[in-house]
This record gives structure tokens, sequence and C-alpha cells, in this order.
């Protein structure tokens, strides 16, 4: 897969796309990610990519012309899909994740900066996505974890594919407790049900602990699982 990111600063991602796993999958060109930076597509001696607001307000919005030629200078492939990272954006969740791994070949990250992008950029992009609703202080963050989410879905990524499978939120529930050793550790032990080698018997606890865990930590989740399973 093709990531390019436009952003201001290409140096945020340095550390994070050479380590763990995102590093390695990087290494073995399972994805490549290619960051763009729009101050090189200005046209002004100060590389100017920003200017206040027509109407007033406070702060500085990002130009539209240095985003459109950054954008128009990036190859394209065919299953293309521009995202401009946003707080306004549809919120980034698992399923929204795995869409993105396995439809397209090529994903155009647009981050943002300052008071947000001129709204013309929003003309150029096919979807918007948002972390959370919460607001930060550039688009890069989100945009990082967007390439993390993804590009670990990717078959080579993760070395046991199957424990994709039973992770939180690929079945609508949150993952059950897991332990390794000591079995005891500072007077808590590992349940006895996961030292006993009946494996259906501990497919049933994990099963329920998923319950549980969901029920009492993510209500929301635990309406939705119910009524997914009604349905079925």
């Amino acid at each position: 897969m093709q990531i390019d990111v436009i952003t201001l600063f290409p140096d945020f991602f340095t550390s994070s796309l050479q380590s763990g796993l995102l590093g390695k999958a990087l290494a073995k060109q399972i994805a490549k990610v290619n960051l763009v930076n729009p101050r090189e597509f200005t046209l002004d001696k100060h590389h100017r990519v920003d200017d206040e607001p027509y109407g007033g307000g406070v702060g500085m919005l990002l130009k539209p012309e240095p985003i459109c030629a950054a954008l128009e200078s990036l190859s394209v492939l065919t299953r293309r899909n521009i995202i401009l990272v946003t707080p306004q954006g549809q919120p980034l969740n698992q399923p929204l994740l795995q869409e993105l791994a396995t439809g397209y070949d090529q994903l155009v990250l647009i981050c943002g900066h300052y008071e947000g992008v001129d709204e013309r950029v929003r003309y150029l992009v096919d979807q918007e996505i948002s972390l959370g609703d919460f607001v930060l202080t550039c688009g890069e963050i989100p945009a990082l974890a967007l390439i993390n989410g993804v590009v670990r879905l990717l078959p080579g990524t993760v070395g046991k594919a199957e424990s994709l499978k039973a992770e939180s939120f690929e079945v609508g529930l949150l993952d059950y407790p897991q332990y390794t050793r000591p079995p005891i550790f500072r007077g808590w032990e590992v349940p006895d049900v996961l030292r006993s080698g009946n494996h259906q018997a501990i497919a049933q606890w994990r099963y329920q602990q998923q319950c549980q865990r969901t029920q009492e930590r993510r209500p929301d989740l635990w309406e939705k699982w119910l009524k997914q399973q009604e349905n079925k």
C-alpha cells in the first residue's frame, strides 16, 4: 500500500515510522509512506502556507494553493482515497480501519494545523476522518494513528494473523484478560481455568470475560453488540 502524507512537519513521523512492527512492515515494503511538505510548493520567498481568515476571527488558516499543489504532485493509483484528518470528520474505528486496509491501494492524508484548512481544500478530498471528539495541536497525531492502525492489518505485518481476529472491537466486544508467567505475582493468581489445558473451558471463560468487560466498561458497545446479535 502507498500512503502519502501532506504535512508541514515531516520530522514528526521519523521515529515512529522506524520503530516496532510499523517500522518492520515498512522495511519489508508491506507499505510505503511518502511525506510531502506543502511549503515546498509555495511561490513566495517566505514559503508562507497560512493566512488570516476572511471575515475576521482568531488564528490562521492553511492556504489552499500549497496543499493543492502538493496533492497534484503525487502519483495516482487506481484505488486511491484522499483523506483530511479533522475533528469534524467521521470517527476512526476498527471497521473503518478494515475498510481502508482492504479497499484501497493508496491513501493520501492531509494534516491540518492552526485553525484548520481553507474550506476549498475539502473539494479535493474523498473522506474526512477524526480521531475523536477532541481537538489536538496538529493533524500529524491522528494521521500517525491511522497509518499504524491500517498497516498492522496488512498481510505480513503481524506474525500470526489469527491474533487480529480476537482483539478488542474485531467482534464487537472488548478483549478478554490475558496472563503470562509467573502464575502468582504479589498475591495475584492466574485463573485456574487458563492453566487447566481444557481448551473448551478456556474459550468459554474468555467469551464470558469479553461480555462482562464490555458491559462494565463500554455499555455503549454492549448495547450495540446486543442489537447485532438480535438481528442475526
